[in-house]
């Protein structure tokens, strides 16, 4: 953060500071300095009337607020008092308050090892940086009562279609890298079996919403997956020099110093790439003898290759029909696969496709990667019909319902920050991957390592993404950590449990919906990652490691965020506190109806 953007927040602090003693009728006079230990006195009348019995849902005293407004209460070693009604109801679920989990599933827990091989995908018996670990939906569904004394409501998880079977060369060609993350599909009308069955995601579904915890699901309209090697061999293997793939059969079973080579194998100037994904489906290529017969990708955002992934032509008018790889692939016993839809172009297919999930298991809600790369036509398409889906699975289904909740829909727009801009209009999104949370904290933590002494510049930050949220159409989603960025304990906290408590006191308490990446919570740090940095983010969920501290601080601050809509969704005011100590309201609704709270973070924390 530059030295200008540290400028701007202190003055915005210290604007939203004089506001919020103006509201809370607070004296000009300054309180006594407090230190970790001693009781803390503050003045609460103005949103818990004398008489209210308070609680702090932390450390889990109570104290009766005095005449004059005042309450004294002593913070435990974290520094951390979160005030609130004592005896008061949990509120109803918002979407401005989400705890969002996000799970790779692949990574998280291995709840049937005997799915692990599937499609004859294999482990490579060293680090297996891009191999499958085994994590599915049957481990999801064991650690739901975890997720849920975590404090999380939603839980998000890996795409659910069948990915490629083979690996490309991850890195610089230095290990195999198979789909696990859930990005590169091969078949988008049929599960992949390494995840489990429809009955296993089933039963993940239902017992998630018997928790009170949604289920969001990853979504690509970009592109799918690589022509891997495997997958040639078995859908077209026309396109290998040798005609058959006997080659690359034997390549695949022997030991490479550079995996790319395996690219020599395959001719790229066939003309039978056109049975594959036709040209009437996919940009491909990047130079004129590659794919003959294929548009060539782009420079825009919009129709460039990304990391040369095949580019879908959403925009295209056309009626596009199923492309031949799809035929090729055999039947399955439950009917699922391709079917033709006369007339329909790539996006009328890939958003059936998609929010055929939707319609059949219930899911809650749709994470859209690479958001930034598709017209928003086709987001606005993929709501409208994920709406629809959700609407007549309630419909069909009134005894698994949870409530009334709309389908919900955020995107991956790299690098977007808090503005509400064509995404919301257009593009029928609800909220937007917050990018700028993780380096303004990060940064700001750098210069000034504890969170109280950043008091005025994360004041500033709340203040601002509060007054965006008072528009009810408007949804943010802060993040940490990420498996495409940064790993905040392992990375930028270096395996310190206490600055990791620190920045979970940040982001639970942060206005809008907040993103917990898997092992954030627990301490999971970064795993082997070979000649690509992002791999390491993705290590598997550190159930034998778990730090305790990080844990129960996480439940504690989720919790309360879970049972107060006003943590997320409600008005941001800061209240005068004592030097050491940085105080807010947030308050939601109106008479007896409000939800409010008061924050205290201590020097300790």
């Amino acid at each position: 953060m530059g030295r200008s953007n540290f400028r701007l927040l202190r003055a915005l602090g210290f604007i939203l500071l004089v506001a919020g003693q103006a509201a809370c009728g607070s004296s000009s006079s300054t309180p006594a300095p407090w230190a970790p230990g001693q009781p803390l006195t503050l003045d609460v009348g103005a949103t818990f009337p004398a008489g209210t019995v308070v609680r702090d849902a932390y450390g889990g005293a109570t104290a009766t607020v005095a005449a004059n407004g005042s309450v004294t209460l002593t913070p435990d070693a974290a520094g951390v008092l979160l005030l609130e009604r004592s005896g008061a109801a949990a509120t109803p679920f918002h979407w401005q308050n989400a705890t969002v989990y996000f799970a790779l599933t692949d990574r998280f827990s291995n709840g049937d090892p005997t799915n692990d091989g599937s499609y004859g995908r294999k482990k490579d018996g060293a680090s297996e940086i891009g191999t499958w670990h085994g994590g599915d939906w049957k481990g999801l569904t064991a650690k739901l009562p975890y997720l849920s004394d975590l404090g999380v409501n939603a839980l998000w998880i890996s795409p659910v279609a069948e990915q490629l079977h083979g690996w490309v060369a991850g890195g610089t060609g230095d290990f195999k890298h198979y789909g696990y993350a859930g990005y590169w599909a091969l078949d988008f009308t049929r599960l992949d079996k390494n995840w489990g069955s429809a009955a296993d995601l089933q039963e993940l579904v239902d017992q998630a919403h018997l928790r009170g915890i949604r289920v969001v699901v990853d979504v690509v309209l970009n592109h799918p997956g690589y022509a891997t090697g495997a997958d040639l061999v078995s859908y077209l293997p026309e396109v290998f020099r040798d005609g058959t793939g006997a080659a690359f059969t034997a390549y695949d079973a022997a030991p490479h110093a550079d995996l790319r080579t395996w690219n020599d194998l395959v001719n790229y100037q066939s003309t039978n790439w056109t049975k594959w994904w036709s040209p009437a489906w996919i940009r491909a290529g990047s130079t004129p003898q590659e794919f003959p017969g294929f548009d060539r990708p782009g420079t825009d955002d919009l129709t460039k290759s990304l990391s040369f992934l095949p580019d879908f032509k959403t925009e295209a008018t056309a009626a596009a029909g199923i492309p031949t790889l799809l035929t090729r692939k055999a039947a399955t016993p439950d009917g699922t696969g391709a079917v033709e839809i006369a007339g329909a172009t790539v996006r009328d297919y890939l958003v059936k496709w998609q929010t055929d999930w939707v319609r059949q298991f219930g899911i809650d809600g749709f994470r859209c990667d690479t958001a930034k790369n598709v017209e928003l036509g086709s987001f606005k398409a993929l709501k409208t019909a994920g709406t629809a889906a959700l609407a007549d699975w309630k419909a069909a289904n009134p005894g698994k319902a949870m409530d009334g909740s709309p389908f919900w829909m955020t995107g991956e727009v790299y690098g977007h920050g808090v503005a509400k801009d064509a995404h919301y209009f257009d593009g029928g999104f609800d909220s937007l991957i917050n990018f700028a949370f993780q380096p303004q904290l990060r940064d700001a933590l750098a210069v000034k390592p504890a969170l109280v002494d950043n008091a005025d510049e994360l004041d500033a930050l709340y203040g601002r993404y509060s007054a965006a949220l008072s528009d009810p159409s408007f949804g943010i989603l802060s993040y940490l950590s990420s498996h495409d960025t940064r790993l905040w304990f392992g990375d930028i906290a270096l395996n310190d449990a206490a600055k990791q408590r620190q920045a979970g006191t940040a982001l639970l308490l942060v206005p809008g919906g907040v993103q917990v990446f898997y092992g954030d919570e627990s301490g999971r740090r970064l795993g082997p990652a070979g000649n690509d940095p992002t791999q390491g983010t993705r290590s598997d969920m550190n159930w034998d490691s778990t730090d305790a501290s990080i844990l129960a601080h996480f439940r504690k601050l989720a919790t309360f965020r879970r049972s107060h809509s006003a943590v997320g969704a409600g008005t941001h005011a800061r209240i005068v506190s004592p030097a050491g100590t940085y105080a807010f309201t947030r308050t939601l609704g109106s008479g007896a109806s409000q939800d409010a709270v008061v924050v205290v973070i201590g020097a300790g924390n």
